[in-house]
């Protein structure tokens, strides 16, 4: 189908909330979006606006389009998800996470056991989780085990015999420095026992408290240990009051860990997002009573055309439906909208505004990550990744494996220097840097030095026979570039070189001819490449500067002195650091070092100046 009888369809839908789909040639669905207004954003594909070049592609692709009508954008929001999850489109961003993460499970039977599982069986035992680090879950075991006996195995008795409920057990149990050991269980009567005894209304009550701390619910279970502690202390029977006390500082200690909020700040879930121009990395932590209980990472490749609240909706839904959470209010640093149930709050100050900081920073640095284990695990595709990106960005005929840049530096028009780095696969190539001093330029002139060291270096190139680079950056604008540009045509070079220069005012990338600039996304790849050739190119070039800078005042106040010579220079040099130094010590101080002779001709030189 056409693009004109796709027009026809989608100015035909209504202007009413709903999901589209659309198919290609061999009707299979390869995208599928949401909409408030259908009729409006399906047209907004067909329109004469600019689209990137992944929305021409699917756009390109489209043999026809469907649309299910529904009763609010909420609604159409959950549809897509699911939708997406179902038939998972081409052109549909996913979340990269194949894991299958661990979960605390609380098994559906008497004197329930507390154990770690990969696995969700739907047999009425409660789960909680999943969990991104082991760390994390391990703690949460320990301390729970700390603080009540939970049974691991079925000891002494059949599964059967357990979870038959005409048989009245107990579990006995071993106390010793606070510590309690299961033993087994118990099927006589309890009340005739002799034995420790953990009963199954008591051990229930454990398993409870179990539950409010694996929820991050920690006061009840603190507040009940404080009034057991004085009920033993009052009928001074110290031993089991210090086990108690023993047992909340445990738990006071994990929850003190954990806590970096207000605590009244109470099941909320936090979600950031750190955008690039090909990937999106988001965070999520889920706060309760103050504390962190789950921390999540995630890393979206874009596939469409999507903004950052696209983007960030989308991952929403499906982390929430991951982690089972239902929290009603978030946390964002992206206004997002996901209907009248759930709260979104963007804090700008305060307790609220430092947990977004806090999850923000996570997603940062989980990018960092990301960007470090490809580097290392594939430094070849990692390069070639940022320079097939450089190659699309700059309108390039091939990757610039090789690319040169170049810098002026001068004061005042003296002392006037250039420089030329080299970068080769992305990296700098150290070996192949040059310096340049100004043979043909008088003055400050920073278009004619650019035209002669350009001139100069493919000179050279071209009569020694050695490899051509694929791109030239210019540090400086269209001036500049213009002057490097007139190099190449005289070298006949123009059309083998590509050519480009950076303003660093606002670090517009221009381009030959073109008097309007380029420019390109503050995080992308692409531009730190540019920006870091340039500041090297800047470093080396001002170094060399400063070299000869420093020679040429050197030469100016000691070499004029006639009977002076390049020993004795150093000498003063190595003893009074400075030329200013020289220029005001005592003729006393001079003798010591060069003798009297010298010492009066460098003393006599200051002096009459």
């Amino acid at each position: 189908m056409d693009i004109k009888s796709l027009k026809i369809i989608s100015n035909n839908l209504p202007n009413t909330p709903g999901v589209y789909q659309f198919f290609d040639s061999k009707n299979n669905i390869i995208y599928i979006g949401k909409a408030k207004n259908l009729k409006k954003r399906v047209n907004s594909y067909f329109s004469k606006q600019s689209h990137t070049g992944k929305t021409n592609k699917l756009i390109s692709n489209i043999s026809f389009i469907k649309h299910i009508l529904v009763k609010t954008e909420s609604d159409a929001f959950l549809l897509e998800n699911n939708l997406i999850k179902k038939y998972k489109p081409k052109y549909n961003i996913q979340l990269k996470d194949g894991k299958s993460y661990p979960w605390i499970c609380i098994k559906n039977e008497r004197f329930p056991r507390l154990f770690i599982t990969r696995k969700l069986i739907h047999d009425g035992s409660e789960y909680y989780g999943p969990y991104t680090s082991i760390k994390t879950i391990n703690t949460l075991l320990d301390l729970i085990k700390n603080l009540f006996p939970i049974r691991t195995t079925n000891y002494n008795l059949s599964e059967k015999k357990i979870n038959d409920k005409r048989n009245k057990l107990s579990l006995r149990l071993f106390r010793k420095n606070g510590h309690s050991i299961i033993l087994g269980f118990n099927i006589k009567d309890v009340d005739k026992s002799d034995e420790t005894q953990l009963t199954e209304n008591q051990y229930n009550r454990n398993i409870n408290s179990a539950k409010k701390i694996l929820k991050g619910k920690f006061g009840q279970s603190k507040l009940d240990m404080k009034k057991k502690m004085n009920k033993y202390s009052k009928k001074i029977q110290y031993e089991k009051a210090q086990e108690i006390k023993e047992k909340l500082i445990a738990l006071e200690n994990y929850q003190s860990k954990s806590t970096i909020v207000n605590p009244k700040i109470n099941n909320v879930d936090v979600f950031t997002i750190y955008s690039e121009t090909d990937f999106a990395y988001i965070n999520f932590l889920q706060i309760c009573y103050g504390s962190i209980v789950r921390s999540y990472n995630t890393e979206i490749k874009k596939k469409f055309e999507m903004d950052d609240k696209e983007i960030l909706e989308f991952a929403i839904l499906e982390i929430r439906s991951k982690f089972n959470s239902e929290s009603k209010e978030i946390y964002t640093n992206c206004k997002i909208n996901l209907g009248q149930n759930i709260k979104i709050s963007l804090p700008k100050t305060g307790d609220k505004k430092q947990i977004v900081d806090l999850s923000l920073k996570n997603a940062k640095h989980f990018r960092i990550n990301q960007l470090q284990q490809r580097k290392q695990l594939d430094p070849v595709a990692h390069y070639q990744r940022i320079l097939n990106q450089a190659k699309i960005d700059l309108k390039l005929d091939k990757e610039p494996y090789h690319i040169e840049c170049f810098d002026n530096s001068n004061l005042h028009g003296t002392n006037s220097t250039s420089a030329c780095v080299v970068f080769k696969n992305a990296k700098p190539n150290k070996k192949e840097y040059r310096h340049f001093n100004i043979k043909e330029v008088i003055g400050s002139n920073d278009f004619a030095m650019m035209q002669e060291i350009v001139y100069r270096r493919y000179y050279r190139l071209l009569k020694e026979k050695q490899s051509l680079p694929e791109l030239v950056i210019i540090d400086g604008g269209k001036g500049q570039l213009s002057s490097a540009l007139n190099a190449l045509i005289e070298l006949k070079l123009d059309k083998k070189i590509a050519l480009i220069g950076i303003a660093k005012r606002l670090e517009e990338i221009y381009f030959p001819n073109d008097s309007t600039p380029l420019y390109l996304d503050k995080r992308s790849e692409t531009l730190k490449l540019i920006q870091n050739l340039r500041n090297e190119a800047h470093r080396f070039s001002l170094k060399h500067h400063r070299n000869k800078r420093r020679s040429s005042l050197l030469t100016n106040e000691l070499e004029q002195i006639n009977g002076i010579g390049e020993k004795t220079i150093l000498e003063l040099l190595r003893y009074f650091k400075s030329n200013k130094n020289i220029s005001t010590t005592k003729i006393k101080d001079l003798k010591k070092v060069v003798g009297e002779t010298r010492a009066l001709l460098i003393y006599n030189y200051y002096k009459s100046r």
